[in-house]
């Protein structure tokens, strides 16, 4: 497993010239709905985690920015973009760390994105996941939970152009314009090919995600 990784990680790092865009995102609309609806769940309903939100949130940028949603394939330099959002979830095992993939995502609702990512995370970790859950990832998001850190620099699923990367959340102090109040603030770190998505492509695609997030009502509202 651990020379997999080795091998994934050195294609990547050595082919794909990364660029990392990071940005601040205020998250206390979101935690605060979230706790609401968790509070109000039905039984045998998942428990709502932020993966959700921001995989609802992916799709709707992607809609917009397709050309995110792709495969490079640099042996003969043609890229695949792809209808179908599948989204990879980089999840730590006993033995290494693997990408269950979330499949359609765009065809999912909250609550099976929720139910899809905790079945998906369990049977890796129980080594339970089969070779097609473990495969065909268009898109992939990483977090470290608790201990994401401030920012990280993501390494790209090769041969994908894009990843997302979650940092903690935790209260900072933000000026309203007449005082500090405490606010749940999280960076997401993110990084993409520069071979195939420019830098202004990168922030558009991330701002984007950010105004979903702290704006979560919208996410539900069809565009």
């Amino acid at each position: 497993m651990r020379r997999k990784i080795a091998e994934k990680t050195s294609i990547a790092s050595s082919r794909i010239p990364h660029i990392t865009y990071v940005e601040e995102v205020d998250v206390t609309a979101l935690e605060d709905l979230r706790a609401k609806v968790n509070g109000q769940k039905r039984p045998g309903k998942p428990k709502l985690t932020l993966l959700p939100f921001l995989m609802r949130a992916m799709v709707r940028a992607i809609a917009e920015q397709p050309h995110l949603n792709a495969h490079f394939d640099d042996e003969v330099g043609i890229i695949h973009e792809h209808a179908g959002v599948h989204i990879g979830i980089a999840t730590q095992t006993p033995t290494g760390l693997v990408v269950p993939v979330v499949r359609h995502a765009e065809a999912l609702d909250l609550w099976s994105c929720a139910a899809e990512v905790a079945r998906l995370t369990e049977a890796a970790r129980n080594g339970n996941a089969t070779r097609d859950e473990l495969t065909g990832s268009t898109i992939t998001i990483t977090s470290l939970g608790a201990l994401g850190g401030l920012a990280t620099t993501p390494i790209i699923n090769h041969p994908e152009v894009a990843i997302v990367g979650v940092n903690r959340i935790a209260p900072r102090p933000h000026w309203d314009g007449a005082t500090f109040v405490p606010r749940q603030m999280m960076n997401l770190s993110s990084s993409f090919d520069h071979r195939v998505i420019d830098g202004l492509d990168a922030a558009q695609f991330v701002q984007r995600i950010k105004l979903l997030l702290e704006t979560p009502a919208v996410i539900f509202i069809d565009a």
